[in-house]
Parts: C-alpha cells; sequence; structure tokens
C-alpha cells in the first residue's frame, strides 16, 4: 500500500470552483493518476451548498439572491450548508485501497476517527456518532428532517455537548470516493434562520457550534497543520503538499462552466 499521500492547502476560492475542484481531484485519483488527497479550503464569501440530491425549495433562494449568496449543489449527498467563517475539507482516495475498500460506513468512520483526534490535539471532548440507523428510523428521519446539514448527526458526523460542530457527506463509485465536510468555526445564526426558514435561533444554538465559540483564539493555519497531522497518524502515512496538477486544474475549470455555474445542476430539483 503506497504509504505517501498528498495534501492541498488552499486558500479563498469560489462556491462553484471549490465544488469543481473537488470533483477533479476525485476523477484524478480515481484514474490513478494522482494519490489519496487531502484538501483543506475556504469560501470567498458565504456561500450556500445543496446535497447532490436535494430539493432547492429547501433554501430561501430570493433571499439569497438579494444578498448575494451563491447557491451551488455539491457532488456529495446530504443536506444544505452555509458556508462562511469554517474550514472545509475534502479527502479522495481510491476504493481499492484497503483502508477504503470495506464500505461508505467504515469509511465514514476512519475519516471521522482522524478529525476526531485533531480536535482532541485542540482540547476538545468530541463524540464521533458511530450508531448506524435502521432502514425504517432512516426513511421516519428523511421524512421529518431540517434542510439544514447542522441540525443533525448522521453516521460519522462528530458532536461536542450533543451539538454538531463537523458536517460531512460522501460520493461513492465503484473506483472510488470523495468526502466533503465542513467545521465551522462560528456559526452565523441569523443568516441561517432566513436562508432555511428556521423557527427558532434556539434550534440552531442547541443543534451546532463553531470551534471558536469554545476556542476563541483558535489560528486557522495551526489548525490545518493539525488536521493534516491527525491524518498522517490514523491512517500511519505521510503527506506531500502539493498544488492540483495542471490535468486536474484544467478539468475543474471545465466543471465549473458546464456543471457548477449552470443552473441545470444547481436549481435542477
Amino acid at each position: 500500500m503506497d504509504k505517501t499521500w498528498r495534501f492541498i492547502n488552499s486558500g479563498l476560492c469560489s462556491a462553484s470552483y471549490n465544488m469543481a475542484l473537488d470533483e477533479a481531484i476525485a476523477a484524478s485519483v480515481r484514474k490513478g493518476d494522482s494519490p489519496p488527497t487531502l484538501r483543506l479550503y475556504a469560501w470567498d464569501r458565504p456561500s450556500v451548498s445543496l446535497g447532490c440530491f436535494q430539493k432547492t425549495r429547501d433554501v430561501n433562494i430570493e433571499y439569497c439572491q438579494n444578498r448575494d449568496i451563491p447557491i451551488v449543489r455539491r457532488p456529495t449527498g446530504g443536506r444544505a450548508i452555509l458556508h462562511s467563517k469554517e474550514l472545509t475539507y475534502s479527502f479522495s482516495a481510491k476504493t481499492d485501497n484497503e483502508l477504503f475498500s470495506k464500505g461508505i460506513f467504515d469509511s465514514y468512520k476512519k475519516i471521522s476517527a482522524a478529525l476526531h483526534l485533531a480536535l482532541s490535539k485542540i482540547g476538545l471532548s468530541a463524540e464521533s456518532r458511530l450508531i448506524r440507523e435502521n432502514h425504517q428510523l432512516s426513511i421516519a428521519n428523511r421524512q421529518s428532517k431540517s434542510p439544514l446539514c447542522f441540525q443533525s448527526a448522521s453516521y460519522g458526523e462528530i458532536t461536542i455537548n450533543k451539538r454538531k460542530v463537523v458536517g460531512s457527506a460522501q460520493k461513492r463509485w465503484s473506483d472510488g470516493l470523495l468526502q466533503q465536510g465542513s467545521v465551522p468555526y462560528s456559526i452565523e445564526e441569523s443568516e441561517i434562520q432566513k436562508i432555511f426558514r428556521i423557527q427558532s435561533p434556539k434550534d440552531i444554538k442547541v443543534a451546532m457550534a463553531g470551534l471558536k465559540d469554545m476556542i476563541p483564539d483558535l489560528n486557522d493555519k495551526e489548525f490545518r497543520e493539525i488536521i493534516k497531522a491527525s491524518f498522517e497518524k490514523t491512517f500511519d502515512i505521510q503527506f506531500i503538499s502539493a498544488l492540483p496538477s495542471q490535468e486536474e486544474a484544467a478539468l475543474a475549470l471545465k466543471l465549473e462552466s458546464e456543471k457548477y455555474r449552470a443552473p441545470e445542476w444547481n436549481f435542477r430539483q
């Protein structure tokens, strides 16, 4: 097994480019042109991402348009997120890699362990949800759930004092996976309430938390390094820092233009 993986430390990017680059990297990894890749990044302005199969009506589109808040549909599933003051990650790997060959829940569990370790290194006592819902309960939850990702914790996601601090979603192909996740630093309660039509701000406070609520002086640059080191420790690998390849960058621009900026993709449901 290859013990050298790739780490891409990105800056601020647009919503459409962030999604396009994640998919381009996953495509390269799946073909075997790139090793397993962890990418950390941020957003150039507050943006909403919808889960791949989510209904557009779950979001107040008119409010977002009036506030110049981009809406983009992710390649991964799950529910909507307002990305603002946060750190976002994506992780791509081939599923013939023995670490990730045992299915979606096993992969969630392993990636969650790396993130859990990172939180423990900054002094936080977190819990990972590792109980799988039965089929009937899962159906009931889908029918009643909020459109907002952070109002419930799914398998492999992380909470502190029952408040969600990491939201993740995974896309799995026969030959590879892409997992994307959001780690809020602070919670934009007023905006979230309006964008997702949440009845009471209390519903947000009890469901989710930002890391800077607990560690006000948390340093983004240092935390990125801690996450990198935690993945290395968890998977017994070494990261090589790199930029996206020329092929990945070109594919990302193509995907951004043809898919992630296109209403046919973003507002298809």
